[in-house]
């Protein structure tokens, strides 16, 4: 067994403990935090999440937090994305990219007043950037990470446990959107949110020692529910379309590439950084793109480096994320295609880890 050695470059979560006596199998390493990635098994973790509920140590997503006047000025500078509608108790997710229109994460943002927002991250150093920024514009504007950490219930009966220890109440959030409540005397944000597609909330901790006390409360609340630990679930986010940064996208990538030109509002979003670069993507349009696919043949092994897409001997992109669906009965993938070779239903040939096999695009994925 290969251990991961402790040290202060290496955070525990305010719910390290109860995921530790949960039995987790594995972690990765998250902005520094460790993720739990496996309980029972992945394919067991999968079923679980979606018939009954499960409750996330997602600490890792770290929050970047924008404080002061000109709070709302420098969210616009990082984003294609158009705030300027954006409502406090509004959730948004943002494509966040540097001065090339590279993506540099693919947080979600939370409004907490006109001159407080927390920008909720994936994987990447995004306060330094921030930071940088804001020092650099000589914003007046505090950057800074907060003792802020998120507490993720997933799944189909996600609702009932929330109303058993938050109250009626919370049933009333809309999607993408968040309300506070409170628990041991602490105005908690809870947001209809979450890295899955099987329903659920997140639950932004405001403090590490009330971490345990929640996350106890939360398991003798939903006993009868089969309310389980659980973690992102790579089945799921790849049958769902769910990327992950790092993984399937990185800041080689344009938000157009990775199929986030929905959430881009390039001409209206005055201010951002890359606005330029932009600008002139969404006019000449992206050369490759993500597409869904499938790869035929038994399960794949995890694909921990990318696989090459080809036709014949040219390479035509790459897959990211694989993984067996047991519920579709195929390999589901996410992949960066070419232009030429991204249209629905054509085949292409994958190098695998386990060997060559054939591939498909798909119309779409499959949640």
């Amino acid at each position: 067994m290969t251990l991961i050695s402790p040290s202060r470059r290496l955070r525990r979560t305010p719910f390290s403990q109860g995921v530790e006596a949960a039995g987790v199998k594995a972690y990765t390493v998250y902005n520094r935090m460790l993720l739990p990635t496996v309980f029972d098994s992945v394919e067991a973790d999968y079923h679980h999440l979606k018939q009954h509920v499960q409750v996330w140590d997602v600490s890792c997503e770290r929050q970047v937090e924008l404080r002061g006047p000109d709070a709302g000025r420098l969210m616009q500078m990082l984003t294609p994305r158009d705030l300027r509608g954006m409502l406090p108790g509004q959730c948004l997710y943002i494509p966040i990219v540097d001065e090339t229109g590279g993506m540099l994460n693919d947080p979600v943002a939370v409004k907490l007043s006109e001159d407080r927002f927390w920008i909720s991250i994936a994987d990447s150093d995004l306060l330094l950037w921030v930071k940088g920024i804001a020092n650099g514009y000589r914003l007046d504007v505090l950057v800074d990470e907060p003792d802020v950490s998120p507490l993720a219930v997933q799944g189909p009966k996600a609702e009932d446990l929330m109303e058993r220890v938050f109250g009626e109440r919370v049933r009333d959030i809309r999607f993408f959107r968040f309300d506070l409540f409170q628990f041991e005397g602490r105005d908690l944000a809870i947001a209809r949110s979450g890295y899955s597609k099987q329903g659920g909330f997140e639950i932004y901790v405001d403090g590490t020692d009330i971490g345990m006390p929640l996350w106890n409360l939360l398991f003798q609340a939903g006993a009868d529910l089969n309310v389980r630990a659980g973690c992102p679930n790579l089945i799921e986010r790849i049958e769902s379309g769910l990327l992950s940064y790092g993984n399937d996208m990185t800041d080689d990538n344009t938000p157009h590439e990775c199929g986030l030109g929905r959430f881009c509002d390039t001409q209206t979003a005055i201010g951002c950084i890359g606005r330029d670069a932009l600008l002139r993507v969404a006019k000449e349009g992206p050369v490759q793109q993500i597409r869904p696919l499938a790869i035929e043949g038994d399960p794949v092994g995890p694909c921990d480096r990318p696989w090459g897409l080809y036709a014949g001997d040219v390479r035509l992109g790459q897959i990211t994320s694989a993984a067996w669906s047991p519920d579709f009965n195929i390999n589901v993938a996410i992949g960066m295609v070419r232009i030429t070779h991204w249209g629905v239903g054509t085949r292409l040939r994958v190098e695998t880890d386990d060997g060559e096999r054939a591939a498909t695009v798909q119309a779409g994925f499959w949640n």
